[in-house]
């Protein structure tokens, strides 16, 4: 457990690159994460520029942690506590585990669109506020992570209007399960 921690009690840019490729299960259900994104305190399209609130508290909270909060007031979306007030997004993962508890949950038998974005993930994985704030190193969640470094791609953040420049967008390069296609190098 102690290794785990460590692992994320680095830059939120670092592990969102390292994630790529590691393998995400929520009570045995899930696959392979294929698409993040970074989010740091000093970022002004991050929820923790303000300051902790009820809301991003987990954000604040220890590494190693569940931020999920719910996006436009209709989609989960689960992120992994980094550093206090960084987290991950995790936008994207190859459906691999439970898939027909996915398919049921998302009411689409696409594997393509199973888990494309944040809110899909979520959705299909069965994550809502009750995951909030739970450690990411015990049930329900099982998070493997490569030690070989994935072939990633970089390109900037969908869907914010501040920071738009940083490329703190990571994906695993050609895989067919993105959110979005990545802009070539």
């Amino acid at each position: 457990m102690q290794e785990f921690e460590l692992f994320f009690n680095r830059s939120a840019v670092e592990i969102a690159r390292d994630l790529i490729g590691a393998s995400l299960c929520v009570d045995g259900i899930g696959g392979v994460i294929v698409e993040t994104e970074a989010y740091m305190p000093d970022d002004p399209a991050s929820h923790s520029f303000r300051g902790q609130t009820n809301r991003n508290r987990s954000m604040f909270g220890p590494a190693a942690h569940a931020y999920v909060y719910r996006s436009y007031g209709i989609h989960w979306c689960l992120n992994f506590v980094c550093l206090p007030a960084s987290a991950v997004l995790i936008r994207a993962i190859q459906p691999v585990h439970g898939l027909a508890e996915m398919e049921e949950r998302r009411r689409v038998s696409d594997p393509l669109l199973l888990c494309a974005g944040p809110g899909r993930v979520s959705q299909a994985l069965g994550i809502d506020i009750r995951h909030d704030g739970l450690p990411l190193g015990m049930p329900p969640f099982e998070l493997t992570i490569i030690r070989e470094p994935a072939l990633v791609v970089t390109d900037r953040r969908i869907g914010i209007s501040k920071a738009v420049d940083h490329l703190w967008r990571f994906g695993l390069q050609d895989s067919v399960y993105l959110s979005k296609k990545f802009r070539s190098p």
